[in-house]
């Protein structure tokens, strides 16, 4: 017990199940709006020595193409805005947030 009198509890009878990211992942909805919240400039991509955004996205949304590019897919987005804080290149990405009722939509299991 506690000074306060509560139990002390060191099993951690509280914690979130043990479970593969996948899993956790499948608990996520996107709606998906038909306008992209977020939008590459894959043009002012190219000649990007750092490519930031392909090593920072937790979703591996942004591939490097053969020409220095980028492609990007904005419909797994978890709107985090990391690319948007990590690139160096001005204006090559813009990012917003999703229209009210979409984007990413998380749930508890």
């Amino acid at each position: 017990m506690t000074a306060h009198g509560t139990p002390r509890n060191h099993d951690h009878a509280h914690r979130w199940p043990e479970i593969s990211f996948q899993d956790r992942m499948d608990t996520v909805r996107f709606d998906v709006h038909e306008r992209a919240h977020i939008v590459v400039d894959g043009s002012k991509c190219e000649g990007c020595s750092t490519q930031h955004c392909v090593v920072a996205c937790p979703a591996n949304l942004f591939v490097p193409t053969s020409d220095g590019g980028i492609v990007f897919n904005y419909e797994q987005c978890f709107e985090c805005g990391t690319c948007y804080l990590v690139c160096n290149v001005e204006g090559a990405i813009t990012w917003t947030y999703p229209d009210g009722g979409h984007g990413v939509v998380f749930r508890r299991t």
